[in-house]
């Protein structure tokens, strides 16, 4: 079971959809804090609710688009989630004032995948300390920062790139849905799988496209 690829469900945003995720065999449960763009935002006392909601050994990841430690830390103070998923770069100093005052949650960094520069970036935030990576296909780098939810597909190699490399685990996410998870477990063969609009109706979390991509998973 080593090998098993994890599956994290993402944008939850009701402790229904938090239960049917982890009914269908999610591994964690993506929580989505104040983003400058894109779906998913909950408010941070609901996103609490379902943390205590979680029963372990899920992750449940709150993602947050805050860059400093004071700003992180007050976030997560909030949502008490065992992950914090850093959606935008951060300075060195917020990465070590975060293991200082949070030594058991995990850190886990994503990275835009947009060009081979993408690879280095990765391996400074594993240098910096990250316990894992998540690889997207948003776009910091625009005047309204795209930080994920855009449902895109970036460029594969890339990502199997940095999934040789990388001495941490990492997430593949960005436009993933029933009919492509496995050419995209067997292209980059990442630790974990990351999936919000792909398996979702309307906005709403479908039952029936989670299984659909939960088959193709465990293939």
């Amino acid at each position: 079971m080593t090998n098993r690829t994890r599956v994290k469900v993402c944008c939850i945003s009701s402790t229904d959809e938090a239960q049917l995720a982890v009914a269908l065999g999610a591994d964690a449960l993506g929580l989505v804090g104040a983003m400058p763009s894109g779906p998913g935002v909950v408010a941070d006392e609901l996103a609490a609710t379902i943390v205590q909601q979680v029963p372990p050994p899920l992750a449940t990841f709150m993602l947050t688009s805050e860059t400093t430690a004071a700003g992180i830390l007050a976030h997560h103070s909030r949502v008490l989630a065992n992950t914090i998923q850093l959606v935008d770069a951060v300075p060195v100093t917020t990465y070590t004032q975060l293991r200082q005052a949070l030594p058991t949650v995990k850190l886990v960094q994503v990275i835009h995948v947009i060009d081979e520069r993408s690879v280095a970036e990765a391996l400074a935030a594993v240098a910096n300390g990250a316990d894992a990576l998540l690889l997207d296909s948003g776009n910091p780098n625009l005047t309204v920062k795209e930080l994920g939810g855009t449902g895109r597909v970036h460029n594969w190699q890339v990502s199997r790139a940095i999934v040789d490399q990388s001495p941490v685990p990492v997430f593949l996410a960005g436009g993933l849905n029933p009919t492509n998870v496995r050419a995209a477990i067997e292209q980059v063969q990442p630790f974990g799988l990351d999936i919000c609009s792909g398996v979702r109706t309307n906005g709403q979390l479908d039952a029936d496209k989670l299984r659909a991509f939960m088959a193709q998973v465990r293939g």
